[in-house]
């Protein structure tokens, strides 16, 4: 009997132990397949959307291959950032995946890691810093994506041009691509000799819809004859379109954001936002996965890979069967 009990009891603390979960793990991997380690993902930030989609796609795609998956986020504060990938490295995950909050300020970890023998991944954001190893960066054509927002500006102002501001996320590398793919086009538009397009202010807007707000209302207190704002993400347009419909100058103002969120996309079809270059975060996910299978079979891969844009209009909003 008491042997029995001895066995009970040490079946129970079994069951009991194979119900943990990894401390923050957001995927485990499919019943059969055979663990071969964890990816551990630092994000921007998880209220974006986008970014969640990123790391959903990163989960869901590791767990088909056997992958554990911790994805946290960043919040947009690299002290925190680097705290979450120096717990990465303690726990000697297989690769570590982030969208770096400010590639200057993130290198030191990213040594740490690199010096760990941790292969790392950058997705959406680059770190084109020197002094780090980076296997492959994942992200958008940021500034191909910067072009089409700026040939989507020129239509939409036609042939009258007229002043426009700038919505800008200046520690996102993916950003200061977009603004600069953006401005050359309007700078060659410009010199072109047709109706002129003045970019009058470049304003902070944090991508998000309270700083995007604000930032466009103080872009109209300082230029009531504004015509147009383009918008570095979704989240800051959406700002934006509120403080143009609270000043009464929804009419006057036209926006072109950057992303294709669902909520920037409705806006499209609405006539709230005039286009975006969008992105597909899905893809980016997906190719983060099979960049780190391949590498782990000891392919070279290329130091980046481009995802491009497509610019979406109310024409395509229209046809969208996801949208109401």
């Amino acid at each position: 009997m008491k042997h029995l009990l001895t066995t009970l009891l040490a079946c129970t603390a079994a069951l009991l132990t194979g119900c943990d979960k990894p401390a923050g793990g957001s995927g485990t991997p499919a019943a059969g397949a055979g663990a071969k380690g964890t990816i551990g993902v630092s994000l921007l930030t998880l209220d974006n959307p986008f970014f969640k989609v990123i790391g959903d796609n990163i989960t869901s795609e590791g767990k088909k291959h056997g992958y554990e998956t911790i994805v946290v986020s960043g919040d947009k504060d690299v002290a925190k950032q680097s705290n979450q990938i120096k717990d990465f490295i303690v726990k000697k995950v297989s690769a570590i995946v982030l969208s770096p909050c400010d590639s200057k300020s993130i290198v030191p970890v990213i040594q740490e890691a690199n010096a760990a023998g941790i292969p790392v991944f950058t997705v959406d954001i680059p770190c084109n810093e020197p002094g780090v190893k980076i296997v492959t960066q994942i992200t958008t054509d940021n500034y191909g994506g910067g072009k089409e927002g700026a040939q989507a500006m020129i239509e939409a102002l036609g042939e009258a041009g007229g002043k426009i501001a700038v919505l800008h996320f200046k520690q996102a590398e993916s950003c200061q691509l977009r603004v600069k793919g953006f401005t050359e086009v309007i700078d060659a538009h410009n010199a072109s000799g047709l109706a002129k397009i003045d970019i009058v202010t470049e304003l902070e807007s944090g991508g998000a819809k309270d700083l995007g707000y604000k930032a466009a209302e103080d872009a109209l207190q300082a230029h009531s004859d504004l015509r147009g704002i383009f918008a570095i993400n979704d989240p800051a347009a959406l700002g934006a379109r509120a403080a143009l419909e609270k000043a009464g100058k929804e009419q006057q103002v036209v926006i072109v954001g950057f992303d294709g969120q669902p909520e920037g996309k409705q806006a499209i079809k609405d006539g709230k936002i005039y286009a975006d270059p969008i992105q597909f975060p899905d893809k980016m996910g997906a190719q983060i996965v099979d960049s780190i299978i391949r590498h782990s079979k000891g392919e070279t891969l290329p130091p980046q890979i481009l995802i491009p844009t497509r610019l979406y209009r109310k024409a395509d909003a229209m046809k969208d069967p996801e949208l109401k």
